[in-house]
């Protein structure tokens, strides 16, 4: 996942000709940009840092919306695929802008520099982290049988959702 996360940064930066290349890290790799942090501003930073995040939590809901075709595919591998594609969607970029940010910073400071505002405010996003989890627990897992009495996969509240 985060192949797609960084490579939508770059097509993005390269839309916007801030693309400068990539730098690999322990923990994955990165994309440089032109412009040096502290001279970032205006709403294209939004489009840069911000939007990735909003289309891979889209692209988790799209596919967390038909979890009950995805439970009932016979190919095992691509079963997995899909599967643990679904749950690293719907939670990565949600706890990347909320817990993330105050570990390594990150996209939420391309963000705050284009919205003006408090990093806190952005990290409010922790809140559709917790949803997602929530979902996650009571809804996408029990589709693949799987129960467990782990804390952060045990639902915490109840969500009142169809099934």
């Amino acid at each position: 996942m985060i192949i797609i996360h960084e490579s939508m940064h770059a097509f993005i930066a390269l839309l916007f000709r801030e693309y400068n290349g990539f730098i690999f890290r322990i923990i994955g790799f990165e994309v440089l940009f032109k412009t040096p942090t502290s001279e970032r501003e205006g709403m294209k930073w939004l489009f840069i840092s911000g939007s990735v995040s909003f289309v891979t939590l889209f692209l988790g809901y799209i596919l967390f919306t038909v979890h009950d075709k995805i439970a009932i595919i016979k190919h095992l591998y691509l079963k997995a695929i899909i599967y643990w594609s679904t749950i690293i969607l719907m939670l990565s970029d949600a706890l990347n802008l909320s817990i993330g940010s105050f570990i390594y910073g990150g996209d939420i400071n391309g963000v705050t520099t284009a919205l003006h505002v408090n990093q806190y405010t952005i990290q409010a996003i922790f809140i559709i982290f917790l949803l997602n989890r929530e979902l996650v627990a009571q809804k996408f897992l029990p589709i693949f049988g799987i129960n467990t009495d782990h804390p952060l996969f045990r639902p915490w509240m109840k969500i009142p959702l169809n099934k």
